[in-house]
């Protein structure tokens, strides 16, 4: 594999991921370093359908979609260096560990979601990830989660 870091922008994560409006969570992902780390962006606007609820009057970006934002960017990594692109991947939480808030993420705010594999390669069905997500450089949540590839039959 090349030591070029890759970028999936919007039409590759919806290539790779079936998530689709409301719940696509990210806008892009840099730095792809095959299926060790990546970054995720995620540009929060008011427009999103949580911020009708959460919170009428005081929006706040629901810390699930945040952790749910740090595994899209880690399925994306993943499916970027596997080539799963059009290959119809699904994946599913089977823990999230160790996981706090630390700011309030709102509207206006461009999160990024950084990845790290902790365990997984190429073949394994569950991969271990631990992620940060920051708001300029400020530390909003951070949570280590594991995941299985349903990776489809060649």
């Amino acid at each position: 594999m090349s030591s070029e870091l890759l970028t999936a922008d919007i039409q590759l994560i919806q290539r790779i991921l079936p998530h689709r409006y409301p719940f696509l969570l990210i806008d892009k992902v840099l730095d792809i370093d095959g299926t060790s780390s990546a970054r995720g962006i995620k540009n929060v606007t008011m427009n999103e359908p949580h911020f009708q609820g959460h919170f009428p009057g005081k929006p706040i970006m629901p810390g699930v979609t945040i952790i749910e934002a740090m595994a899209q960017t880690a399925a994306v990594m993943v499916g970027t260096a596997l080539g799963m692109a059009d290959k119809e991947l699904l994946v599913y939480f089977m823990a999230i560990d160790s996981c706090k808030f630390r700011r309030m993420v709102i509207p206006g705010d461009v999160l990024e979601l950084k990845l790290t594999t902790v365990r997984g390669k190429p073949g394994s069905k569950v991969w271990k990830f631990s992620g940060v997500a920051e708001v300029e450089g400020e530390m909003a949540c951070q949570a280590s989660f594991t995941a299985m590839m349903d990776l489809p039959k060649e």
